[in-house]
């Protein structure tokens, strides 16, 4: 997961229809720039925003048996 915001305004990430190699290269609405999580967040590839990033945000990657055993209330929205 990334952080949308870049220079205090959020950015709306859509994916481009584009891939590298196995990956899905993003663009934001705002600018049409495209970007590529390269491990240290999404770099902007191309675009206005082009070599900007916006960073990881935190979060937890597990599946539903493991979750589900952690947070017994968890309900599913229909």
């Amino acid at each position: 997961m990334y952080s949308r915001e870049l220079d205090g305004e959020p950015l709306t990430l859509a994916p481009s229809g584009w891939t590298y190699g196995d990956t899905f290269v993003l663009y934001d609405k705002e600018s049409r720039s495209l970007w590529y999580p390269d491990g240290k967040g999404l770099l902007a590839i191309d675009g206005p925003h082009a070599g900007k990033r916006l960073p990881e945000i935190g979060h937890e990657d597990t599946s539903w048996y493991l979750w589900e055993k952690a947070h017994p209330k968890t309900r599913i929205a229909d």
